[in-house]
């Protein structure tokens, strides 16, 4: 029998294979999913006690420790050339840090529903992208099924949506929301590129979350937002969901995406942003006391359609019978 103190390392072990190429596509898809529709609840534990540019800087900074010592866990190079920091910093730049930085400050001015909403349109947003940079054609079940994802996230969250006034505030949560989709859009199409030039998976993904927690970092100190108490005086729910966010939300997720994006490509991988918000709902639901309306299901169904017609999952269905 193994000793007890090999178990943290099994733990540990088998938790950072679960985004190893060898997974079947859709459990990737599955794993990515649910950690991203959970970290929607668990970043409201790291807004109520620090400013989002500390919590974002703190997250990349121990993330990023996490994916290259897993690198070189498994005997990956920790050093990139030149052009490989090239890429790692501009995907750090705007995956890392800048996309991030404007979902967090958007979910100060509108519901965390037109976020949703925005990021529902990633697999149009990359579909177009792609066909832009390399003339990949777009297929009418990617359009057909990232528009019907984006009207049933818009429908799922059409009773907060209602509410929101159409002021000021609104306008800049919405441009904020913008910019972060189109921001996100860019370094995935930098992120695509790192296996063409050979960048070893995890060594690349690690320094980049450095460089995205660098700027952040730059941030922080530029404009005074560091935590006004000591990290010792955190709460344990900001701790736990601080860890959960790093791990689990970031190195895990992020890893289980970037090798969909390598098996699938850009506009498919991005139907996971289309998902996301039906496991926040659920998240919701069991521990916000919030209620689904009729519209909300019918949002519901909606969704479900596109994200299958999108991934190509209904025409593989068909041909099959």
């Amino acid at each position: 029998m193994a000793s007890g103190h090999n178990v943290p390392s099994r733990f540990f072990s088998t938790l950072f294979l679960l985004p190893a190429l060898q997974l079947r596509t859709w459990h990737l898809f599955a794993i990515a999913v649910l950690i991203w529709g959970t970290t929607w609840h668990a970043i409201i534990y790291q807004l109520a006690e620090a400013p989002a540019e500390f919590g974002v800087a703190l997250r990349f900074t121990l993330a990023g420790l996490l994916a290259l010592a897993w690198g070189w866990r498994i005997g990956q190079p920790l050093t990139l050339s030149g052009r490989g920091h090239t890429l790692a910093a501009t995907q750090g730049l705007l995956m890392y840090s800048v996309s991030y930085l404007g979902i967090y400050h958007a979910e100060r001015f509108v519901p965390s529903g037109l976020v949703a909403v925005g990021y529902s349109a990633s697999p149009l947003m990359l579909g177009l992208a792609a066909r832009l940079l390399w003339g990949t054609p777009l297929s009418w079940p990617l359009v057909v099924g990232g528009s019907l994802g984006v009207c049933g996230v818009a429908l799922i969250f059409w009773p907060e949506l209602s509410h929101a006034q159409a002021d000021g505030r609104t306008a800049w949560g919405a441009a904020l929301t913008a910019a972060a989709v189109l921001v996100s859009t860019a370094g995935n199409v930098v992120a695509s590129r790192n296996k063409a030039a050979g960048l070893p998976f995890w060594t690349s993904m690690g320094w980049g979350m450095w460089y995205g927690a660098a700027v952040s970092w730059c941030i922080v100190w530029a404009t005074g937002q560091g935590p006004s108490k000591a990290p010792s005086d955190f709460s344990l729910a900001w701790t736990l969901s601080f860890v959960y966010l790093s791990v689990f939300g970031t190195v895990i997720a992020f890893a289980c995406y970037l090798a969909l994006q390598q098996r699938l490509g850009l506009a498919r991988t991005g139907t996971i942003g289309v998902a996301t918000p039906l496991v926040a709902m659920v998240m919701s639901i069991a521990l916000e006391g919030y209620r689904p309306q009729w519209i909300s299901v019918v949002g519901i169904a909606l969704t479900v359609l596109g994200s299958t017609l999108a991934l190509g999952l209904w025409s593989r269905r068909t041909a099959r019978e």
